[in-house]
Formats: structure tokens, sequence, C-alpha cells
């Protein structure tokens, strides 16, 4: 098994005023040439949205994105007639395709919204844009588990993209322990600590660090505190 750690203080920066970003791979005016993504992972942005501001519309091609809202209420518009809005729980999947024009909105006057945008490389280009939405019961009666919610393969379970990748979310109670399994062969996991403290292997994590993991098809993850993490599986070339 081979690993890579990304540490949350060694991410991108962004301050716009209205909007607070912190990104793992090279984004906009952040450029590092070591961290250009991971396999078919092109971008995991951590944004924060002020009131009463947001994303004007904006174009998109060729890829699967992904946006998750850990808190506030995110409104989104595009040109395929979507309106929605997107709360913390629910998830967002958009395959902007030949191309898609949308916005993102928070149109509180006093909540910040925070979220996740996620992008993936599809694995076929030029294909007719689309918009999924939606909410899932992470917690349910269960306090410690890894659940799947996007992937490849078509199912009533989870979100599609075009891309045999997979995204699942995390939550675990101090001491459990739980196992990953990949679910397609070959590919990498990127995970990412939402808050808590976790280990792999000899590696300790902290909130909004991360790792990349290669060359296996399964690995354990040990809560040492409470803690939440998204695990994004993608093919490496």
């Amino acid at each position: 098994m081979n690993k890579i750690i990304h540490r949350a203080k060694e991410r991108g920066v962004a301050e716009h005023g209205w909007l607070h970003s912190r990104f793992s791979f090279s984004f906009a005016d952040y450029y590092d040439l070591n961290k250009m993504g991971f396999g078919m992972l092109r971008v995991l942005n951590d944004d924060a949205i002020e009131p009463g501001t947001g994303f004007g519309t904006h174009p998109h091609n060729n890829m699967e994105i992904i946006t998750i809202v850990q808190n506030g209420t995110l409104t989104h518009k595009d040109n395929l007639g979507s309106i929605s809005t997107i709360t913390p729980g629910e998830v967002q999947v958009m395959s902007a395709g030949t191309g898609i024009l949308h916005s993102e909105y928070n149109h509180s006057d006093s909540e910040i919204v925070r979220l996740l945008q996620i992008w993936i490389v599809p694995k076929e280009k030029s294909i007719k844009p689309r918009y999924e939405q939606r909410y899932f019961e992470f917690d349910g009666n269960e306090e410690n588990y890894i659940t799947e919610i996007v992937s490849g393969k078509k199912n009533n379970q989870t979100l599609y993209i075009h891309q045999n990748a997979s995204l699942s979310v995390g939550k675990l109670k101090p001491g459990k322990i739980k196992q990953y399994q990949n679910k397609f062969a070959g590919n990498g996991v990127y995970l990412f600590l939402l808050e808590g403290k976790i280990k792999i292997d000899e590696n300790i994590l902290e909130s909004r660090d991360a790792i990349g993991i290669t060359n296996t098809e399964s690995f354990f993850v040990t809560a040492e505190e409470n803690s939440e993490f998204i695990i994004i599986e993608v093919p490496m070339s």
C-alpha cells in the first residue's frame, strides 16, 4: 500500500471577502506542480460562502461535479431548468458534458454556507448534461458506518456519475474500526477528514487532513475521536 499525506495547513488559500476557499489541488490562482489532482480526481475545494452572496452564472463542460453542503442552504439554478436548494444531508451531482451554465447562491441574511465541491474527470466526453440531487439519511440508527452515496455503477441507492468511481461518507466513534473495500479494482482512494482524528496504519490524520492511498484493494480506518470523513475512489489513469 502506497500513501501520500496532505495536511490541512498545506492547502491552497483564496480569500475573496464573500468566498473563503481551501484547495486540496491546484485551482484558479493556486498552483502546485505536485498537487495537480489524484488520478481522475481533479478538484476538492472546501468553500465557505458569506450570507447574501454566491457564484454567478458560469459554464462547465466535460466534468462530473459533486456538491456536498455541510452547513446552511445553497440555491442552485441551471440552464437545464433545474432550480433547487441543497441543505446538509443532500448531495448534488452535475454531469457537465457538452456544457452547462449554473449559479450557486446563499440567500440567507445571517448564515454562512459551508460546502465541498468535487470534480472528477469523466470516462466519456461530450455526453448530454444532467443534474441529480438526493437526500441521504447518514445517521439513522447506525453510529459507525461507511456508506456509499455516489457511484459509477447505476443502482437505486446512490447518485450516478460517468466514471468508474465512488464517493462514500463515514462516521466513527472513538475506538471504532471500519474496513473500506474498493468498489472498482485497481482504483486509488483519497480520504478527506472533515472533523475528528483517525489512524490509517501508522498515519494519524486530524481535521481537514487527507490521505491518498494506492496499490491496495482495502484498508482500515480507526477513530481516535468522534470523526467524519469522505472517501473518494477514482481510477488513477
